[in-house]
């Protein structure tokens, strides 16, 4: 690349001199042959001369003007009269495209409308169109983007008056492939009918929906249905609870008790491991209900399983979820019956190491990408800002 196009960031332009010390003022000319925009025609006739005077992006702290000899022609091929045109300078505009990126990167960086608008001298409309311009840009080199192989489906909250959105996470490349409003099968139907590439989806990661279930078996055919471990376990979690609240709940409203309870044996140190058994040992029905607490615990923790370990682990659970299904309590009876309705994709845990925890990631950095704006109303520009910046 040359010189001048390397200094410049613009390119076939020649930089005469240079001149100022606070402020840089760059004469330049572009050496292009100049061409009819209408009909290509190189046989033009010169009318007039001009000055422009753009602003472009900075040397450091100090701000930089461009001064640019411009012409306007008369057509001999289709007799139009036309402005020239310069590669990175758009029509009537009185800055380059560098210096609009310069402040759109500041701006995405963090820097508000308000600092950014003063330290510029622009008006804070200006950033946010500037802005807005370029996340379009962004989003229509994705348009044509296929549909994932691995799909993370889930939920999270948009705003009080249109309740909640839906988020579809490329797991593979961790990066979020489309947000949109709702969350029901009738809300979803319109865009998913319009999506292109769904045969592509081979593997969807979601919680223990099923309203997510029969949208995904109706729009992604080929794919398997793989139940997120960290639902799984946390439903699980949250039954057993409820049956310690039934057989003691003044055990259970002991904060270091439930502390103790709700975490995996590996993790207790000896005393806390000692106490936990103390209390057990005082109240045997709860240390039956516990036993077969991490016993199930264990078998759903299982990682990146070969076919032949799934094969051994199946019966192993299925029978889990009988006795579950026999239970005396019904919040077991309850979870039994959901194991027995997701058996095939709990399952299928064993065998695929994705799962939604990328997803979760990413609805974290959307509540501060809502924050940072003090809020949305209109979807359209928080679904923008999401798939570019998530994206």
């Amino acid at each position: 690349m040359p010189p001048d196009a390397s200094l410049l960031g613009l390119p076939n332009f020649h930089i005469e001199r240079i001149e100022g010390v606070e402020t840089v003022r760059i004469w330049v000319r572009h050496k292009d042959p100049v061409s009819c925009p209408r009909c290509g025609s190189a046989e033009l006739r010169l009318k007039d001369t001009m000055e422009r005077v753009l602003r472009h992006a900075s040397f450091g702290l100090r701000p930089c003007l461009l001064i640019l000899e411009t012409h306007k022609y008369r057509c001999g091929g289709c007799g139009r009269y036309f402005n020239q045109r310069f590669p990175g300078i758009g029509r009537w505009r009185r800055s380059t495209e560098p210096y609009r990126r310069q402040v759109f990167v500041q701006h995405h960086e963090g820097i508000s409308q308000k600092t950014l608008a003063a330290r510029e001298r622009l008006g804070s409309a200006t950033v946010y169109r500037w802005y807005q311009e370029f996340l379009d840009l962004k989003l229509r080199e994705r348009q044509n983007d296929p549909c994932p192989r691995v799909l993370g489906i889930d939920e999270h909250f948009f705003s009080r008056k249109d309740g909640f959105a839906t988020t579809f996470c490329d797991l593979g490349k961790r990066k979020i492939f489309d947000v949109t409003l709702g969350r029901s099968e009738k809300a979803l139907e319109p865009y998913l009918n319009r999506l292109v590439g769904k045969d592509q989806v081979k593997v969807v990661c979601m919680d223990l929906s099923t309203t997510y279930r029969s949208i995904v078996q109706k729009h992604f055919p080929k794919a398997m249905i793989v139940a997120d471990r960290f639902h799984v376990i946390r439903l699980m979690n949250h039954r057993f609870l409820e049956v310690w609240g039934r057989l003691d709940p003044t055990g259970k409203a002991n904060r270091g008790l439930l502390s103790l309870m709700r975490r995996l044996p590996q993790n207790l140190r000896p005393d806390q491991w000692a106490r936990l058994l103390e209390y057990l040992k005082a109240h045997p029905a709860m240390e039956a209900v516990y036993g077969f607490w991490q016993k199930l615990n264990r078998l759903l923790r299982f990682k990146q399983c070969t076919a032949r370990q799934c094969r051994r682990l199946i019966p192993v659970f299925l029978a889990a979820a009988r006795q579950l299904q026999s239970s005396g309590f019904l919040p077991l009876r309850q979870l039994g019956d959901t194991f027995e309705s997701w058996k095939e994709e709990i399952a299928r845990m064993w065998r695929f190491t994705k799962n939604n925890g990328i997803t979760e990631g990413f609805h974290n950095k959307m509540e501060m990408i809502s924050r940072r704006a003090f809020g949305y109303r209109n979807f359209e520009n928080y679904r923008l800002r999401v798939r570019v910046l998530c994206g």
